[in-house]
């Protein structure tokens, strides 16, 4: 099997979750300044297997996409020409941030640590990566 990549695409900054090979397990893998996403993607594809890469679907409360929603299918679109052998999957991402946020007290990480963009980032990209995992299992 191969890994599943999920991306919570920001204008500054992107967060990013991976699986193990088996697909099983959801974690945390980094926060990349959006402007080096690609080669950072380039990079992780040359030394990791990936089938699939979930990206996050900004919608509002009323199912409204975010303003981010241009960018992210630019990305789409040059993503799916240069890696035309993974599959791009959406994953609605709402709530993500203030999940992230609350897991993260929970931890037991300090003010300055929760307050940590990069990662509640990251995190919300395991927690996109993760209810795709519950998803594809139904």
């Amino acid at each position: 099997m191969a890994q599943i990549l999920a991306i919570d695409y920001g204008k500054a900054r992107t967060g990013i979750a991976a699986t193990d090979d088996m697909q099983i397990v959801a974690s945390a893998l980094e926060t990349v300044e959006t402007k080096n996403l690609n080669a950072f993607l380039k990079k992780y594809f040359s030394e990791n297997v990936v089938e699939t890469v979930v990206i996050g679907l900004p919608t509002d409360l009323k199912g409204n996409l975010s303003e981010i929603e241009t960018d992210i299918l630019k990305f789409i679109e040059n993503f799916s020409r240069e890696f035309p052998e993974i599959a791009v999957e959406r994953m609605d991402e709402r709530f993500t941030s203030k999940m992230a946020s609350y897991f993260i007290s929970q931890s037991g990480k300090n003010r300055k640590h929760r307050q940590e963009k990069s990662l509640i980032d990251k995190v919300s990209a395991t927690i996109i990566l993760q209810n795709y995992l519950e998803y594809k299992q139904k």
